[in-house]
Order: structure tokens, then sequence, then C-alpha cells
């Protein structure tokens, strides 16, 4: 149970030293126990109430990091069992699977296709994100797999049952912090050994929930601080449940045995059907994997398996917004048009989109209005004459231009005779209604 805002209080200096951003302690401390704000964020706060408010501050799931550098990524951390109530916050990660039981055509197949994989969207990069290299039966081959891969630069999982050979893999790929999964109640003993020595993340799995539950308690209690339980069983009934009865203890139970990210084999559940692959995988990103573990990933049926997921972890209190500013295509010159859109993200990246396919150079005037669609935000008045107006003369367009000339989008021509009495001087247009008839409407207007 997390402490109360008054709790709180009583650990702070109660100076109003205003140092943190807040007029009083007691307004400081309602926000840490709100979430909205970090305890160091005091710059007096004691060790001693850093220690103690820790554990009663810290999300009901932990948050592990895994990877390194640039591909470092953070699993769990997650408050809530649905969205609407606040937000999910850290993706889950994509896998790829590998085994020595592979052929190398096999292998390199998928390792082509996972570079293949790399592409932009709403402003954020997609990528296949982790590889999961599972030890069958033929050390050398495996452990060379290990090798092999690590040259990918992506997140490692070695997934492996046998202690000494999990040793030898973890120490080809240490510096790139790992995941091991493998642990259960046979080997609990011995991995959770090399887990501690090795200072990695120690993947756990059983049967049942009730079996996983206390395999997390004895690694919890041996001193494994980062686990990630595997919640796949041999059949999509029993993994669903027990995926989902695992968060449910964490966040509704505020149980922190089960406060760790989970980990789910989508292709060991599909049993090599590519369509059903698909179905469980999606399944579990709203519910509730850290991370899903495919038998292959190619560029066609990733698409909408990244857009699933960055439509799930968007934070639905706030909109995907984009930085209201002048924006410049193909060299513009002082006689290219400046068109009009929102600084809603999806907006924004689908008629940018649209105005590079055209190649004709151009200029895209985004003012600030509040992040919503065009007619949202003209109804709600955040896109008006006055307000594109302001953002002209504080962009500066003006002075680059011999040739005023505005398009405003279609949907909001009822704007046309307010702008031109705000702009006096512009030649305000009305432009075509859909983004994909951009480029016709540019190549005709000259």
């Amino acid at each position: 149970m997390g402490l109360s805002g008054i709790e709180i209080f009583k650990l702070t200096p109660r100076t109003n030293c205003k140092e943190c951003g807040f007029p009083t302690c007691m307004a400081f401390s309602m926000k840490v126990a709100a979430g909205a704000v970090e305890i160091e964020k005091c710059p007096y706060i004691s060790d001693e109430a850093k220690e103690k408010l820790s554990d009663a501050t810290a999300p009901p799931m932990k948050t592990i990091a895994v990877g390194k550098g640039d591909f470092e990524r953070k699993l769990g951390g997650e408050t809530v069992l649905f969205r609407h109530e606040k937000t999910f916050v850290n993706k889950p990660l994509y896998a790829v699977a590998f085994c020595d039981c592979m052929d190398d055509a096999t292998i390199d197949q998928k390792k082509e296709n996972i570079k293949t994989i790399s592409y932009e969207r709403i402003g954020e990069q997609m990528e296949a994100e982790a590889v999961v290299v599972e030890y069958c039966k033929d050390k050398d081959k495996f452990l060379n797999l290990v090798d092999d891969l690590k040259g990918l630069e992506k997140v490692n999982v070695i997934k492996c049952k046998d202690a000494e050979v999990a040793k030898e893999a973890i120490a080809k790929v240490k510096d790139s912090k790992p995941i091991l999964v493998g642990a259960n109640e046979e080997n609990a003993d011995q991995m959770i050994e090399l887990a501690k020595a090795e200072e990695i993340v120690l993947g756990l799995e059983a049967p049942t929930v009730e079996s996983l539950y206390a395999l997390a308690e004895k690694a919890a209690k041996a001193g494994v601080k980062e686990l990630i339980l595997n919640t796949t069983t041999d059949a999509l009934d029993t993994t669903f449940e027990q995926t989902v009865e695992v968060r449910r203890t964490a966040i509704a139970g505020e149980d922190r045995t089960f406060g760790y990210p989970s980990i789910v084999f989508a292709n060991e559940l599909s049993d090599g059907d590519a369509y059903l692959e698909t179905a469980v995988a999606s399944s579990y990103v709203t519910r509730y994997a850290s991370i899903i573990v495919f038998d292959d990933i190619t560029y066609p049926t990733a698409l909408p398996f990244f857009g699933l997921r960055q439509n799930i972890y968007t934070d639905p209190q706030k909109p995907m917004r984009v930085e209201p500013k002048i924006y410049e295509f193909a060299n513009p010159t002082e006689e290219s048009p400046v068109l009009l859109t929102v600084d809603f993200a999806l907006t924004y990246f689908v008629v940018s989109g649209e105005v590079e396919r055209s190649k004709k150079p151009a200029w895209l005037l985004i003012p600030d209005a509040g992040g919503y669609s065009v007619l949202t935000s003209w109804a709600a008045g955040k896109l008006s004459a006055s307000v594109i107006k302001n953002m002209v003369q504080e962009s500066g367009i003006e002075e680059k231009l011999s040739k005023k000339r505005l398009v405003l989008p279609g949907k909001v021509a009822v704007m046309k005779g307010d702008i031109e009495e705000e702009l006096p001087g512009w030649e305000i247009i009305v432009g075509p209604d859909e983004a994909m008839q951009i480029p016709k409407f540019l190549s005709d207007l000259g």
C-alpha cells in the first residue's frame, strides 16, 4: 500500500523552499503520493526518508532494464489493469526465437528478416527488439549461435534449463544485460545462484500459477532482485489465465511476489500456425506480456503489430503531439506555398508523408492546436483565425516569402473569410479534404 500525502509530508524537511517546483512541501508530497513526481525532486530529502519511501512509492510491478546502450529497454513498471485507468507504461518487446535445432538456412533467413524491420511511424522508430536463443541438444552449436546473434545488438534472451550450459552462454553476452529464462522447480537453486553471481535477470517458469508464485517467492527471498515470469503453459486458455492472474495479483491484490514482467512464447502456443501466432501475439499486447516471442517476424507481418502496440501504449490522457513550428519539404523557396495542418501527431505524419510523396517544395505551418485533429481543434476553438495569425507572425514565415499563399485543410474551408481578414496580403486557398489528394493538388497548384 502506498503512503498518503500526509505520511510523505512528515518525511520531508517542511521548509517550503520551492526548489522542487511546488509552492509548499505539502503540495509536493501530494504529487509524490499521486505518482506524478519522484521523491528525488526534493534536494533536501534525507537518505533515510528515501529508503522508507522507495518501496512504498514504487509501482506494484518492478521496472526492469534489459539490454545495453542504444538497445536498452525497460520492462514492467505497470500500475493499472486497464489503459483507461491511467496509462500503460513500458511497451512489450517483440522477440524472434532461435534454437540450436534449426538449420543454418533458417537461422540466416530469420536474421535477415530482423535486419529489414526498421521504419518510422508517428515519430517512433520500429524494429524487432529481442532475440531468444534456446538450448535443445547441441551445446556447441547453441553457444556459437549465442555468439553469432549478439552481433544483431538486440536484447538477448537465453532459454536454457541446464545451469552449466547457461553459465557459458551468459558469459558471451553478459555485458549486454541479458535475460536467462529456464529456472523451474527442479533447477531453481542452481539457476538462482547463477543469476545472483552474474547479476542478470532471471526468468521463472512453472506449470501452474501456484507453483510459479512459490518459485517467485523463493527467488526473491534468495536475493534475486530482477525476475521475469514465463506464464506460457501447454495450452492457450491456461496461458491467458495465468498471464492475467499474475498481473491482477500484483496490481489489484498489491502482492509484490508477482510484481514482475511476464514473457509469453506465442511461437510455442501456435504450433507452427502463422495465423494463430498472429492472433495469440496480438492478444498479449493488451493482456499483459512484457516480451512476446515469435517464431519469425517479417516486414509485412511486423507493421500491424507495431501499429497495435503504439496505439495501446500511448497515454490516453495526453494527445500525441508534434512541435508547433514551420516544417520544410524539398527545399522550399520564397514562392513555395504554405500548407496548414494541426499538431496532432497522426494528422501531421499523414500530411507530411503526402507532402514528401509529392516531391514539391512546400512549407508546412503547424500551430498549437491542443494536439487534436483538424475538425476537433476547430470545433474546440483551438484552431482559429487568430491562432493562425499569431503562428504566422511568431514563425517569421512572412519574411521568407515573396508569394504569400496559405493552403487550408478542406474540412475547415469555413475559416477562409476570417483568415483573410486576419492576414491581409495573403492568398488563402482551400486545399483538399483528404491527405491522399495533396500530391495532385500541389502539382496542379504549381
